[in-house]
């Protein structure tokens, strides 16, 4: 296997936000204004190997389907009904070039994918105005480009963004520059396969860990978030292929562990070295699993289309081993490429042609309505984002299990002559709408 490569770097440029105090091992801890002065001058002066960790605000969206990859804002204060024109557009950025990819906002910046001069790359722009910063190119374009340029979401860390190209190489870059720090190829330094519609993932990363999922004999990979050094890499009981989804970090019976959805299921391995611990296959279709699968206390639900649906499983650990036991399937939960979020015991998401509600524990049906037909949906302060993959349109919905309950729609200018599957992105009292080398930001904040 080739050695991923290295680049040393300077520190990042990091913007200001609430100081907190780095105790090691991820965890920080705020501290009062007062307090941070204070602590401020004594790091500045001191000898002791102290570190100031600048965190980001908590309505940022650092990587794929939020803070903690569930499509779920924690922002309030937002509009709880739109006008007919929708909400106060602030601006438009032009020239991101072709892509499908959801973008990431984070310490003052927004980054996303495109293709720009036969190369994919990574751009960032001002989160105030939408004028670019910097773009950095990174892989050649994936040829025949059956998905119209890079479809997944750059991650945002600790002032480095981390992304992966359709073809399979994996960038960390400066958040400030978009200088590059390392690079590594799931391909060749690690025998993956690219998927049929290019890879599509998104990082995770958990620690120190950056976890990601070339497919193959290494199925999935930790590598080291600073150098790109590999820390473990996962052999599945079968050679598994990589799919469009993206992993998630979960705790079951005192376990980490990260659930990815493979080419033939669900499957679970261990945080600490990789090892396999379980596997929920029914969700799975013979063609496509793009949707990043749901999880609540030891609960997992997982769904994909082509006529299959979705399901729920509970993971238990007996003895030493863990297992996988369905607990139901909905054939009519066939979500294709929007995703799913899980509110108050409740899933929402699209199916084939409707918006749908059902009980996370039971999958009995609540409600679904064809009115916001197949798309993404986003969760914010009691209402769900629903975006028409087709048309674009956006629709403002009441997360409410009893009836479908609609609080706005608008239909987006400018759309393309691609499907609208960029999920609607909520940040700092903004709505983002990505349509391939456009991206739309509107003020959401109520006033």
């Amino acid at each position: 296997m080739t050695r991923p490569r290295f680049c040393p770097s300077p520190s990042a440029k990091r913007g200001l936000s609430v100081p907190r105090l780095a105790l090691g091992l991820g965890q920080t801890i705020p501290l009062p204004f007062s307090e941070s002065c204070h602590m401020l001058r004594f790091v500045l002066s001191s000898s002791f190997a102290l570190t100031l960790t600048v965190t980001l605000s908590a309505a940022d969206w650092p990587q794929f389907r939020g803070p903690n990859r569930d499509g779920i804002s924690k922002e309030t204060g937002l509009l709880k009904t739109w006008p007919k024109e929708g909400p106060p557009k602030l601006w438009t950025a032009k020239n991101l070039g072709e892509g499908f990819g959801t973008p990431s906002v984070a310490d003052g910046k927004i980054f996303g994918m495109g293709t720009r001069d036969e190369k994919d790359g990574v751009w960032a722009l001002k989160e105030s105005d939408g004028s670019e910063l910097w773009f950095t190119p990174f892989d050649d374009v994936r040829k025949p480009n059956q998905n119209n340029g890079p479809s997944g979401t750059p991650t945002f860390h600790d002032g480095k963004v981390y992304s992966i190209s359709s073809k399979g190489k994996i960038a960390c870059l400066e958040a400030a520059t978009g200088k590059p720090v390392w690079q590594a190829d799931f391909v060749k330094d690690f025998g993956g396969g690219v998927p049929g519609w290019g890879f599509c993932e998104s990082p995770l990363i958990d620690g120190d860990k950056l976890i990601c999922t070339p497919g193959g004999k290494n199925a999935i990979v930790a590598l080291n978030k600073n150098t790109g050094e590999v820390i473990w890499k996962s052999t599945l009981p079968k050679n598994e292929g990589a799919q469009y989804s993206s992993a998630i970090a979960v705790e079951i019976g005192g376990q980490r562990q990260y659930i990815q959805f493979m080419k033939g299921g669900v499957v679970s391995v261990g945080a600490s070295d990789g090892a396999f611990l379980w596997r929920y296959d029914h969700p799975a279709n013979g063609t496509a699993n793009c949707s990043t699968p749901l999880f609540a206390n030891g609960l997992v639900f997982a769904a994909s289309a082509y006529g299959n649906g979705g399901g729920l499983a509970a993971v238990s650990k007996v003895d030493d081993k863990f297992e996988a036991k369905e607990s139901y399937f909905d054939k009519q939960m066939q979500n294709h490429h929007g995703g799913m979020v899980l509110v108050d015991g409740y899933i929402y998401g699209t199916g084939s042609n409707s918006l749908r509600c059902i009980d996370f524990k039971t999958g009995k049906v609540a409600w679904e309505d064809r009115a916001p037909g197949k798309g993404s949906v986003t969760f914010a302060d009691g209402c769900l984002y629903c975006r028409n993959e087709g048309s674009g349109k956006m629709f403002l919905v009441e997360a409410n299990p009893k009836e479908y309950t609609e609080k706005g729609q608008f239909a987006q200018p400018d759309r393309s002559k691609k499907n609208a599957w960029a999920y609607p992105v909520i940040a700092n009292g903004k709505l983002y709408l990505r349509d391939q080398d456009i991206m739309i930001c509107y003020d959401i904040k109520a006033k």
